[in-house]
C-alpha cells in the first residue's frame, strides 16, 4: 500500500502546484462551457431545426478551432521546455512560429467555408421526415457566414494565450476567457430575442454575439501582454522580424506537424462520425447537440489537468528533470482518472435534467439523456486517454499521437460508424455506445507506451 501511495499519490504540495496551473484551465473552460450550454438551450428555444442548423456549423467550426490548436501545441512542445531552460528567444522564436502559420490555416479555412459551406452543410442533412431539411440549412448559412468574422481574433488569441501559459501565466488568459464569455451570453440574451429594445436577430444574434466576445477576448489577452512586456519577456521585439531560425523551424515542422495533421485528422473525423449519426435523422442531430454541449461541461476536469501536463511536465523535461518528470506524470495520470470517475457518477445522475430545458420533442430529449449517460459512463476512459495524449506529445512522441489518435479514428471509429449507420437497423444510441466502446482499445495502446517511457526525452538541451 505504501508502494502504490507513493508511486500514484503526490504530497499536498504537488497538489497545490498541479491546481494552481489546472484551476484557471479548468475554471475558464468551465464557464465557456456553462455559457455555452446557455447558448445552447437559447437558440433551442428557436426551435429544433434552429438548433440542428447550429450545431452543424459549429461542427464544422470546431474543425477549423482545433486544426488551430494543432498547429499552436506543435510549436507549444519547444515553449513550455524553452522557458524551463530560461530560453527566452527560444519562447520569442515559437511564438512568430505560432504567428506565421496560423493566420494562414485561417485564411485557408475561411476560403473553404465561403466557397463549400453549404454543400458541408447538405452532407448532414437527411429527410427522415423529423425535421424541415430547408430551413435548417438556411439557418445554418445565415449563422456561418457571421461566423467566419470570429475566426481571425479566435487565431490570434490562441497565439498569444497559449505561449502565456507556456511561460507560466494561467490567470489572464482565464479573466480574458470569463470576461468574454458573459460578453457572449449578454448579447445573446439581447441579441436572440431582441431584449430591451435590441433587434430581434434570432440566431444571427447569437453568431454576432459569439463574434463580439472573440474580439473582446482577443483585445484583453493582447494588450496585457505588450503592457506587460517586463513580466512576459518574450514579446519583447517579437515584431521586429519574423526571422525564425532555421534548425527551429525544422524540428518544430518534425514535431509538430504530425501534431498538426493529427489535430485537423481527428477533428474531421468527429465531424464524419457525426455525419454517420445524422443518418438517423434531425432528431439524432439535436440530440447530439445537446449531450455534447452537456458532456463538454463535464469533461473540463480531465481536459484541464491534460493541458497542466503539458505545462509542468514540459517544463521539467526542459529543466533536464526526466526522472522527476515520469513521476510526475503517473500521478497527474492518476489523479485525472480518479476525479472523472467521480464527475461522470455525478453526469449520470444529472442527465435527465437537461434536456428538458430545451424546446424541443420529447424523442429528443430521451435520445439526449441516454447519450449523456453514456459518455458520463466512458469518462474515466477519456480521462486516461487524453492524458496519455498530452504525455506523449509533451515529450515530442508527435508520431505516435498522430498513430494513437486521428488514425484510429479513421481506421476504427469511422469504420463502425459507418457500416452501423448504413448497414444496420441499430437506433442512435447502439451505434453510438458501439462507436465509444472500442474506445477501450486506445486507452490499452497508451498505457503500454507510457509505461515503456517512450516520451522522456528533453528536445531542447542542445538549443
Amino acid at each position: 500500500m505504501s508502494n502504490f501511495k507513493q508511486r500514484f499519490i503526490g504530497d499536498k504540495a504537488f497538489y497545490k502546484m498541479i491546481l494552481l496551473i489546472a484551476f484557471p484551465i479548468l475554471i475558464q473552460n468551465g464557464i465557456t462551457n456553462f455559457v455555452s450550454l446557455l447558448d445552447n438551450i437559447m437558440v433551442g428555444q428557436l426551435g429544433t431545426e434552429q438548433m440542428s442548423g447550429v450545431a452543424i456549423v459549429n461542427q464544422l467550426i470546431n474543425v477549423f478551432n482545433i486544426c488551430i490548436f494543432g498547429a499552436v501545441s506543435g510549436a507549444s512542445i519547444f515553449s513550455a521546455q524553452f522557458f524551463g531552460q530560461g530560453n527566452h528567444e527560444g519562447v520569442r522564436n515559437t511564438f512568430r512560429f505560432k504567428l506565421v502559420c496560423c493566420v494562414l490555416i485561417t485564411g485557408i479555412w475561411i476560403a473553404i467555408f465561403l466557397a463549400g459551406g453549404s454543400e458541408l452543410m447538405m452532407l448532414f442533412l437527411h429527410d427522415t421526415g423529423s425535421g424541415d431539411v430547408a430551413m435548417t440549412h438556411d439557418a445554418g448559412m445565415n449563422y456561418l457566414y457571421v461566423m467566419l468574422i470570429g475566426l481571425l481574433p479566435y487565431t490570434f488569441t490562441q497565439i498569444y494565450a497559449s505561449t502565456l501559459r507556456e511561460t507560466g501565466e494561467t490567470i489572464l488568459p482565464m479573466i480574458a476567457g470569463i470576461i468574454a464569455v458573459l460578453v457572449n451570453l449578454c448579447f445573446n440574451y439581447l441579441l436572440i430575442f431582441g431584449s430591451f429594445g435590441f433587434p430581434n436577430w434570432g440566431i444571427v444574434g447569437a453568431a454576432v454575439a459569439t463574434v463580439l466576445s472573440r474580439f473582446c477576448e482577443m483585445g484583453i489577452v493582447i494588450v496585457w501582454t505588450h503592457m506587460n512586456r517586463e513580466r512576459n519577456i518574450f514579446i519583447q521585439g517579437v515584431y521586429r522580424h519574423f526571422k525564425i531560425p532555421g534548425n527551429l523551424v525544422g524540428q518544430i515542422i518534425r514535431k509538430g506537424m504530425p501534431l498538426l495533421a493529427n489535430e485537423t485528422l481527428w477533428s474531421a473525423g468527429q465531424a464524419v462520425l457525426v455525419q454517420c449519426y445524422s443518418l438517423r435523422g434531425l432528431n439524432a442531430v439535436a440530440a447530439l447537440n445537446i449531450s455534447t454541449t452537456v458532456s463538454n461541461l463535464f469533461n473540463v476536469v480531465f481536459i484541464a489537468l491534460g493541458s497542466a501536463i503539458s505545462i509542468v511536465v514540459g517544463q521539467q523535461l526542459g529543466a533536464g528533470e526526466l526522472e522527476k518528470a515520469a513521476d510526475t506524470d503517473r500521478k497527474m495520470i492518476f489523479f485525472s482518472v480518479m476525479s472523472c470517475f467521480v464527475v461522470g457518477a455525478v453526469l449520470f445522475l444529472v442527465a435527465p435534467a437537461f434536456p428538458k430545458i430545451y424546446n424541443t420533442s420529447e424523442e429528443v430529449r430521451r435520445l439526449a439523456a441516454n447519450l449523456i449517460r453514456i459518455a458520463s459512463m466512458f469518462m474515466p476512459l477519456y480521462a486516461f486517454y487524453h492524458a496519455s495524449y498530452f504525455t506523449l506529445r509533451t515529450g515530442g512522441k508527435t508520431g505516435i499521437t498522430f498513430l494513437f489518435d486521428s488514425c484510429y479514428v479513421w481506421v476504427v471509429n469511422i469504420p463502425v460508424a459507418f457500416a452501423l449507420s448504413r448497414f444496420t437497423g441499430l437506433d442512435l444510441i447502439a451505434i453510438y455506445f458501439a462507436c465509444q466502446s472500442v474506445e477501450v482499445v486506445k486507452a490499452v495502446v497508451g498505457f503500454v507506451l507510457l509505461k515503456k517511457g517512450v516520451w522522456i526525452h528533453n528536445m531542447v538541451e542542445k538549443m
